[in-house]
Parts: C-alpha cells; sequence; structure tokens
C-alpha cells in the first residue's frame, strides 16, 4: 500500500509509544496515512535517536517494549492508518550490551557471531575505546582485573565496561598486560581508529560496527521481527538507512523484496547527486527524498543576484573562495586523516594485486591515483558486485578517471580491479577491493560535503544541506518543472522531505534564507553595522582573529536563520532558550570545519572566544544590537513565510508522498542535530489545528506561529485520499505566466484523466510588501484540455470556471490551488 502521507516520529528523549497513541487522533485530522517511527529496535541505554541497535530482533524496552508497541499498532488500525518502520541493516552498536558483539570478543573467530560483522580476521579485533593508549590507561591504574558483575567471569575492566577474557586465557600468574597480549582481542585509544581498525564501521564512529547483511544467515537473523512484522500486518512499509553502506544494495533489496513480498512499501536512504537517478532495477519505491529539497532551492533562490551575493561575501572574507578546491581540501584531509585506515586497507589490496599479476608499479604511484581517484568520485557509490560494473557505472568510472592527473599505469590497474578484468584466480581480492572501495567513497563525500565544506563555506547557509551540490551552479525554474517530470517518471511514490533528523536546518531556517539572495547588497550592509556593533567582543589570538569575517558571516547568518518569528528582542527567557540551543550549533560548526579547532585536537581559547562573542549577541543588555537585528531582520521575517508556504504547497501536491517531519506542519527553525530532534510542541499544535480556519491568512501572528502552514497542510493532505491516482499519476504540466510579476510565480498543473489541479505560488517576493501587490497585472495560460472546466479554490471554497487566461491580479490569497469540481 503507497501512502498518501508520512508523519515521522523521533522516538526516545521521552516520547514512547503510549504518548504517540494519544497523538494519533491528531495525526489522522492532520491528514496523515501512516506514521513514520525511527527505529524502535532495543538500542544502547540512554540512545538519543536509536540507530545504535543492540538487538534487532526486541522491541526496546525503554519506548514502551513489544506491549506497548503493540498497543500504538492497535490504536493506528482503530484510526485507519498505517506503519513505517525506519530500519538499519548496515550496522550495530559496539556496546557490550550487544551480546552478539560480546560474544565475538569473548570467543574470537570460534563465536557463531564472528561472520555477522564486517571483521579483517587477519589481525586481532581492535576495541578503540581508551582515552589514551593501553600502556598508559593501565599505568594510571584506569584498567584492572575484575570478574564481571553480570557474568561472573574474569574480565579487563576499563571504568565500567568490562572485557571477557577469550576462554582458557586466565592465568594467575599473567600480569594484565600478558593477559591483554593472551586475548584475540587489542584494547587501543579511541585516537588509532582512524589507522588501525580491523573492522568496518559507520562512517567514522567507532560506536558502530558495520554488519554482513550480504550474508543469508546474518540478514535472517538480523530481520526476523521486522520480517514478522511486515507478515502479520502490523507494519506496511520499510525506509533502509544508509543503503550505500551495504557490500551490495541490490542484492540485498532483492533479497528484502522477495522476503516482504511485493506490497511492503520500501524507501531508502540515498543521497542522488545532481542528475543522478536511483538505479532503475531497485525493488522499491524510491528514496526518503533529499533531493527533493535540492529542487525547491531552482524555485526559491534568486539566480540573477546569486553572485553579488557572492561579491558581498568575497569582499567581507577579502578572499575569493573556489569552492571547487574546497571540496578537494575537504575530500583530501578526510582520505589523508579521518579515513586512513580504510585507505591503507585498499591500497595494500592494490599493491599484492599489481605483484601478483607481475605488474611493476611503485606503491607510490598507486596510493597517488588510488588518492585523486576517490576525490573526484562525484557520486556517492557505484555498484559493483562479484562480476565487476554495471554498464552505467563503467561509464562514470572512464569520465572520472579522465580527469584524473595521475600515472597511468596505475590508473589501468585500479580499473581493471574496479571492472573485473583480472584473471578468475584474483577474483576475491578484486570483488573485496571493489565492495570497500564502494563502500568508502560514500562516506568520504558525505564527510567531506555535509560535514566539513558546508560548515566551511558558508555563502548560502540554506544550500549547506544535505543532498545538494557542493560547488555553485546556475539556478532555474525550468530545471524543477524538468526535475519533476523525471521525478514523475521515476520514483512517483518516493517520500517528498523537506526536513529530517538529519538536515542541518529546518524547513522554515532554509526558506528564510533564500530570501537572503534576493538581497544581497542589504545583507552586507547589515552584517557590516552589526559586526561594528559588536567589534569590542572580538578577540586577537595567537591563530588570528576570534571570530574572523568568516566566522561572523556563518554565526550572523545561521542566526538569521534560526530567530523564532515571534521572539521580541525584550524577550529575556526567550533570548535564553535561543543562546542554549545557539550556542550547541556553534560549537559543532566550529569542529565540524575542522580548521581552528577539531573534533580530535580541540582549540579551547578559540571556542571560548567565539562563545562569548555568541553569548554578547544574545545577552539581553545587548540591546541596541537586538533591536537593529530584529528589525532589520523583519523583510526576511516576511518573505521567509512566503517561501516557507511556497516551497509547502509544492511539496504536497509533486510527485510522490509527502512527508512531515515531527511538528514541521507548523514553523520549523531547527539547527544541525541533536536541536532537530527536539520535541515539538504537541499539545500546541493539536490545539491550533482544532480551530484552524481560512481566516488565518488575515493573522500576521498566525502566519508568524506557524498555523497559517499547518492550515494549508491539512488542508492538501486531506485531499490526496480522494484523488488518489491524480497525486499519483497526475502528469506535470508547467504553465506560462506573463505580465508585472511574472518572475514572481511558479505555476503548474497535475492532469490525470478529468481530474485536474492548478497549483500557483509565489518567489522571489522579498521586495512585494502585502498581498494585495502580490500578483498584480499578472495572468497565466490555461492548456485547451483544462479550459471550460469548472474548479473549486480548495482554500476559500469558491468555484469557477476557467477560460484560456486566468488573469490574477484580483486574487487575494498568497497562495492559489484549484481542484476539479466532481
Amino acid at each position: 500500500m503507497i501512502p498518501s502521507a508520512t508523519y515521522r516520529i523521533q522516538f526516545r528523549n521521552g516520547m514512547t509509544f503510549d504518548r504517540v497513541v494519544a497523538l494519533i487522533p491528531y495525526f489522522r485530522d492532520l491528514g496523515i496515512s501512516h506514521l513514520y517511527a525511527s527505529p524502535v529496535f532495543t538500542a544502547t541505554t540512554g540512545s538519543t535517536h536509536g540507530y545504535d541497535i543492540t538487538d534487532p530482533n526486541e522491541i526496546d524496552p525503554a519506548i514502551g517494549g513489544r506491549d506497548g508497541f503493540n498497543r500504538m499498532v492497535a490504536a493506528l488500525r482503530q484510526a485507519g492508518m498505517g506503519l513505517i518502520l525506519d530500519i538499519v541493516p548496515n550496522h550495530m552498536s559496539t556496546s557490550l550490551e550487544n551480546r552478539w558483539w560480546r560474544d565475538v570478543i569473548e570467543h574470537g573467530k570460534q563465536s557463531r557471531y564472528a561472520r555477522y560483522f564486517d571483521i579483517d580476521g587477519s589481525r586481532p579485533l581492535t576495541l578503540p575505546f581508551l582515552g589514551d593508549t593501553f600502556e598508559a590507561e593501565l599505568e594510571k591504574g584506569a584498567i584492572r582485573l575484575h570478574r564481571d558483575s553480570v557474568t561472573n567471569k574474569a574480565a579487563l575492566v576499563y571504568y565500567d565496561t568490562a572485557y571477557p577474557l577469550n576462554p582458557g586465557t586466565w592465568d594467575e600468574n599473567k600480569s594484565i598486560a600478558e593477559l591483554h597480549e593472551a586475548q584475540s582481542w587489542r584494547l587501543m585509544s579511541w585516537r588509532e581508529a582512524p589507522k588501525q581498525l580491523s573492522w568496518r564501521r559507520f562512517f567514522e564512529i567507532t560506536g558502530l560496527v558495520g554488519v554482513r547483511v550480504e550474508d543469508e544467515q546474518v540478514f535472517h537473523d538480523t530481520h526476523r521481527l521486522i520480517l514478522e512484522l511486515v507478515h502479520d500486518g502490523t507494519v506496511d512499509g520499510l525506509r533502509i538507512d544508509h543503503i550505500d553502506g551495504l557490500a551490495d544494495p541490490l542484492g540485498y533489496l532483492q533479497r528484502l523484496r522477495q522476503a516482504t513480498g511485493p506490497y511492503c512499501y520500501i524507501t531508502v536512504e540515498k543521497i542522488l547527486a545532481k542528475g543522478e537517478q536511483l538505479p532503475a532495477d531497485w525493488p522499491v519505491s524510491g528514496t526518503t527524498g533529499y533531493e527533493f529539497i535540492a529542487s525547491l532551492a531552482e524555485v526559491l533562490v534568486d539566480n540573477n543576484s546569486l553572485e553579488r551575493l557572492e561579491k558581498v561575501h568575497n569582499e567581507t572574507l577579502g578572499v575569493t573562495v573556489d569552492r571547487q578546491n574546497a571540496l578537494r581540501d575537504a575530500k583530501g584531509l578526510m582520505t589523508d586523516r579521518n579515513f586512513e585506515g580504510e585507505f591503507t586497507t585498499l591500497l595494500n589490496l592494490a599493491r599484492d594485486l599489481a605483484q601478483h599479476n607481475g605488474v611493476e608499479i611503485q606503491t607510490d604511484d598507486i596510493h597517488h591515483a588510488l588518492r585523486e581517484l576517490l576525490i573526484a568520485f562525484p557520486v556517492y557509490r557505484t555498484y559493483g558486485t562479484a562480476e565487476g560494473l554495471t554498464p552505467s557505472d563503467v561509464t562514470l568510472l572512464s569520465r572520472v578517471v579522465a580527469s584524473v592527473n595521475a600515472s597511468e599505469p596505475a590508473l589501468s590497474l585500479i580499473v581493471r580491479i574496479l571492472t573485473g578484468d583480472l584473471p578468475e584466480r584474483d577474483r576475491e581480492a578484486a570483488t573485496l577491493f571493489r565492495t570497500r572501495f564502494q563502500q568508502l567513497t560514500g562516506p568520504l563525500m558525505a564527510k567531506s560535503v555535509e560535514d566539513t565544506l558546508f560548515f566551511r563555506h558558508n555563502l548560502e547557509l540554506a544550500l549547506n544541506e544535505v543532498g545538494a551540490d557542493p560547488t555553485p551552479r546556475a539556478f532555474s525554474l525550468s530545471r524543477f518543472h524538468q526535475e519533476m517530470r523525471i521525478r514523475l517518471a521515476r520514483q512517483p511514490d518516493a517520500l517528498l522531505g523537506t526536513s529530517t533528523h538529519d538536515t542541518k536546518r529546518g524547513e522554515d531556517a532554509r526558506a528564510r534564507l533564500y530570501a537572503l539572495t534576493e538581497a544581497p547588497e542589504q545583507w552586507g550592509e547589515n552584517l557590516a553595522r552589526w559586526r561594528q556593533m559588536n567589534q569590542t567582543h572580538v578577540r586577537f589570538l595567537n591563530d588570528g582573529t576570534a571570530p574572523n569575517a568568516a566566522d561572523t558571516w556563518m554565526i550572523y547568518q545561521a542566526l538569521a536563520g534560526v530567530w523564532p518569528a515571534t521572539l521580541s528582542p525584550d524577550d529575556r527567557d526567550g533570548l535564553q532558550t535561543l543562546e542554549a540551543r545557539f550556542l550547541g550549533f556553534i560549537e559543532k560548526a566550529l569542529r565540524e570545519a575542522k580548521q581552528r579547532t577539531d573534533w580530535i585536537d580541540g582549540n579551547e581559547s578559540y571556542e571560548n572566544v567565539v562563545m562569548d562573542y555568541v553569548r554578547h549577541l544574545l545577552s539581553p543588555g545587548n540591546t541596541l544590537f537586538l533591536h537593529d537585528f530584529s528589525e532589520t531582520l523583519q523583510p526576511f521575517v516576511r518573505a521567509g513565510l512566503m517561501n516557507s508556504l511556497s516551497q509547502t504547497v509544492i511539496k504536497l501536491t509533486a510527485p510522490g508522498v509527502p512527508d512531515i517531519y515531527q511538528g514541521s506542519e507548523a514553523l520549523n527553525f531547527s539547527l544541525v542535530d541533536p536541536d532537530n530532534r527536539r520535541e515539538p510542541d504537541f499539545a500546541a499544535l493539536v490545539q491550533n489545528l482544532s480551530t484552524a480556519n481560512s481566516t488565518v491568512f488575515n493573522d500576521e501572528q498566525c502566519w508568524r506561529d506557524g498555523r497559517v502552514k499547518q492550515y494549508v497542510t491539512a488542508t492538501l493532505l486531506r485531499l490526496r485520499p480522494h484523488y488518489p491516482a491524480l497525486f499519483r499519476y497526475g502528469d506535470w504540466l508547467p504553465l506560462k505566466v506573463t505580465g508585472e510579476r511574472e518572475e514572481h510565480l511558479i505555476v503548474y498543473a497535475r492532469v490525470k484523466d478529468d481530474e485536474a489541479l492548478i497549483v500557483a505560488v509565489p518567489r522571489l517576493v522579498f521586495t512585494v510588501t502585502g498581498n494585495e501587490k502580490l500578483w498584480v497585472n499578472t495572468s497565466v495560460a490555461i492548456p485547451e484540455e483544462l479550459v471550460g472546466k469548472r474548479y473549486r479554490d480548495v482554500f476559500s471554497g469558491e468555484s469557477r470556471v476557467l477560460q484560456e487566461t486566468l488573469d490574477l491580479t484580483s486574487e487575494k490569497g498568497c497562495v492559489l490551488v484549484l481542484l476539479t469540481c466532481e
């Protein structure tokens, strides 16, 4: 069953199954067909997100257990709603609460679970969970020999963690160091993980170990409960986390589809580069929708002014930023440092294959060629198998190789390995190289772009989003229309996401920040004035000014995005709440940039100065700045609210399944996680929906507190179940706009047989004040097949018959959605 709309709930942090039961009537009234649940399986004690699973075959007691889950499912069924589960096939927690992982530590290769995890069995199992080297921790008494309080067996205890000794290794005459050497595992500093790790991790997180779900037994043992819930009708759909981390995504999806049957709704978390499409042979409904966020930028960015914003940005920083080189630098850093171990594994495999085939190439040449190829790789991954690469992947690889400046023999060797052009005797080694290469390009891209470049270069923060293009380009309505038609053809049942638990900022913060592209000079003047107001809190450190021009550009723009639309500069409590959230973001932003501080080696003096600067900005005593900031931000606030409504209407009428991230039916000005995972005010949402009607459009407070957006969301979501064919299969027709405001509108129709939906929403509205001037002297050409039909305005309820031209001058609403009358 294809959902008509999903609602994402983040469990944990106080959200339980029984609390959701109480919210189900609200979800139903909003127009939701399926609850979309974050992982519900047992995770590490205190987990805030549920992706660190310790038992995939148990519903987590921390959020209500199986009984609570069953109560929630019963309530959903009674309300006529379905359930979609977020599942995590790629990894599990390395907490010793994970009994499979603990068994591998205790029994080594003899453990029945040794093959469950992606472990290099040729080396001891590395456990990089010490604060310092084993020797240093032992010397200061942090590692002791004790009996495990749970199993009563001998263990090496490091603070609260007891690592079980291998059977037969206990000897009272051995020192702790000798006992440690006798184990199948080695404790080491967390700093050694990038170099020495003997198992595949999730990205660079040593708290998560890769699972070999490509093994049939592992698949069944990790999916036993999942499949049970699908087969008994409890669960209607699955969202697959990090599909690109798997050794063989297609093979996994084929096995999953066979196991679930043809009717289970399946989507995958997959980042598509601009222009990239999901492999056509994947048996899924589509992605979770990050590429849709990137598509919306085509509508809401003022392409004609973007170059001017870049000029203001470069003048402010005093340098011209080359984002292509910056991307290369970020990928180089990740390759050389954060993923050094993964890179070394590939290098050793390639070197051994060269020697095995009598190819005389220097290791340095292979190193250089491999590094350059990884840095140049433009997408998350290819999808080769033991047989080699697919034809489309071979084409991609050829294009990338042509752009790489490296030794031809070394490049040729790597291409031969990737494409399977080696003797049969090397098939296993070549397959391992290909798999590891493909499992590295995705994390390398994600950490380089999303978690480094997007925190270093902040020209337009709205564009620094998961799935976005990391390098500058043009934006256009024509490209947006083209992408929607492709979406309709390729993945009409995929999710339409605008906010998730992983987005860098909430959809309404992005909507506001898009408006900066319309007024670059105004933004630059404001920024210069604000910096001058707070100049006395800038400090001069040994490594430079703090905050410097680049820091302040980021800080003020991020603050502009997160500033609540209802916040008064005199609201001390509101400022204090905002400060707490904003300081957490600033710390993460500085460390993710990996320039003057880092998660690995922090620069405390620099961080403290920048944090103090931010505290000063939001101090209630900084009245001159706060009043100036709030006042001059208002045109951006108003434009942002209009942008927000436009992207909401587009999302709810575009090809695909709208996904509402918790609370985003109203305004979401969140920052990067964990801020974006905060629980919304459900009591206010319930109350506002119960009293909502079309009068909200005329009340400015309703715009600012999210009631307009919530009303529009509910109105359009309630339509969808009544016109399933129109929303699912309806053609996408761009409509021609002419007149005074033609550049400030996007108009399109969805058409299926005798049903039609016409949508007109504003764009680039920064200079427009008041709805009465929104569409003056502007008209839309109506296609012949839509002329002469009677339509109903879904918000006002008025009906009209359309002729060849629709004059928008007299339209009173800020958005227009016309639906053919039955």
